[in-house]
């Protein structure tokens, strides 16, 4: 029991096979990262940047990344490498800008370094307890829409369309599984089934073997070494101004994606005070911030605090114990990854977009009769599945409630924070 309690686990308030459950359907929804990071990294593949390792550094990000959260802020959350943010790296700075991956790993490094440091002064913090009521319960509803838009989107049920840009395809075996791992898990919840997201993504990826989407390929591998890339930094163009753009622009995505997430998945597991502020956001965002420095020196980009921990908030996860939990996940895969990787993204779509539904209570708290709160917050809520961006979304939001309120006379409402958020958002979208 000791242990547990170091986990924030309180035996009158929570329950262990919960929080366990909580802790596997994070898991299993955040899983694809093992997949999708090294698959992205593997446009750098002839410049040296090797999958296998990039496989075990992400996989050693996220186990760092999500115990730190469950013995120090004992939330129920994971972390990872950022999906956009390992795009940024790869296709932005390395294929863009021409820069080797050694510049990229520094500037993630200083970057980790950096938010270490604004994490202890409380900056990060500050922030946070200055975006109003509002936006932060935009900020859930928004990401509720967009992580069901990537639940569509990764069973292939949303695809391109030149015309209108995104289209509704149902002519794919992954789109027919996901919406039968809708129907089951909605049935599920619908008969207030305990565990119905877990049992959904397992009964959704059986149903894929006979249609060919879920296959195995082993069972037992021994993970792949990092050294090809683990520490592989190199300082000679620090103080360059190409440095300095890049840091920026990776402190501002992984702070405000981050921020994003731990704002609007807090107020859905109502962990929010009545004033609107996180207790132990600081050990938070310090897990965070560690697990960006240990990502860089593993080898693999941002690490951040994942959307998909809403699933294990939907189940009920609520301490340490859930995060402890996705992070043995990982362990585990590390050693079995053949296994874990066979679930489609068809199957843990599903959950995602259930989730999604859950994250969009709190819009029932925002007062649409006031406009000088409304509307910032609508354009917060939109502009996330839209730019496929948290940050923008957030980013985007603050601007307009400043601008808005400014021209309106309402300068009561705009903190000395919210004002300088907003005129480095605006020179953000400027110059970078």
């Amino acid at each position: 029991m000791s242990f547990l309690k170091v986990l924030g686990f309180d035996p009158e308030k929570h329950s262990v096979k919960t929080e366990i459950v909580a802790g596997i359907t994070t898991f299993l929804t955040m899983a694809y990262i093992l997949a999708v990071n090294p698959n992205i990294f593997g446009a750098l593949a002839d410049q040296g940047m090797d999958n296998g390792a990039v496989f075990t550094a992400t996989a050693i990000a996220a186990i760092v990344g999500t115990l730190v959260m469950a013995f120090l802020a004992k939330k129920p959350f994971g972390l990872a490498p950022g999906l956009g943010l390992n795009a940024f790296f790869v296709f932005t700075v390395c294929l863009g800008m021409g820069k080797p991956w050694q510049f990229a790993l520094t500037a993630i490094l200083i970057e980790g370094i950096i938010f270490i440091i604004l994490t202890l002064t409380n900056i990060r913090e500050a922030i946070v307890n200055a975006i109003p009521d509002a936006l932060k319960n935009a900020i859930g509803a928004g990401i509720g829409l967009f992580i069901a838009f990537i639940g569509l989107q990764n069973a292939g049920i949303i695809v391109d369309n030149e015309a209108t840009l995104v289209g509704l395809n149902l002519a794919t075996p992954s789109a027919w599984l996901c919406m039968i791992g809708l129907v089951i898990t909605g049935v599920l919840f619908i008969l207030k089934v305990k565990g119905a997201m877990l049992i959904g993504i397992i009964v959704t990826a059986i149903i894929g073997i006979p249609m060919g989407l879920t296959q195995f390929n082993g069972v037992v591998s021994l993970p792949p070494s990092v050294a090809p890339i683990a520490c592989k930094f190199t300082f000679d163009q620090v103080f360059s101004l190409d440095m300095l753009v890049v840091v920026f622009t990776f402190l501002f995505i992984d702070m405000f994606d981050t921020i994003g997430t731990v704002v609007g998945v807090s107020k859905k597991a109502g962990m929010m005070t009545p004033d609107g502020k996180i207790p132990g956001v600081k050990n938070i965002f310090m897990a965070d911030a560690i697990a960006t420095v240990v990502g860089a020196c593993a080898g693999t980009s941002t690490t951040t605090t994942y959307v998909e921990s809403a699933s294990g908030v939907a189940e009920g996860g609520r301490t340490g114990l859930t995060a402890f939990v996705i992070a043995c996940g990982f362990i585990i895969s590390l050693l079995f990854a053949p296994v874990f990787l066979a679930i489609p993204g068809a199957a843990t779509a599903p959950a995602l977009i259930i989730v999604g539904l859950f994250m969009l209570s709190p819009i029932k708290d925002i007062d649409f009769d006031n406009f000088s709160d409304s509307i910032p917050a609508y354009i917060t809520l939109i502009m996330m599945p839209l730019t496929y961006s948290i940050s923008d979304g957030i980013m985007l939001g603050l601007i307009s409630y400043v601008v808005l309120n400014a021209i309106s006379g309402k300068f009561n409402k705009i903190t000395v924070t919210m004002w300088i958020l907003a005129i480095l958002f605006v020179l953000r979208y400027i110059f970078l």
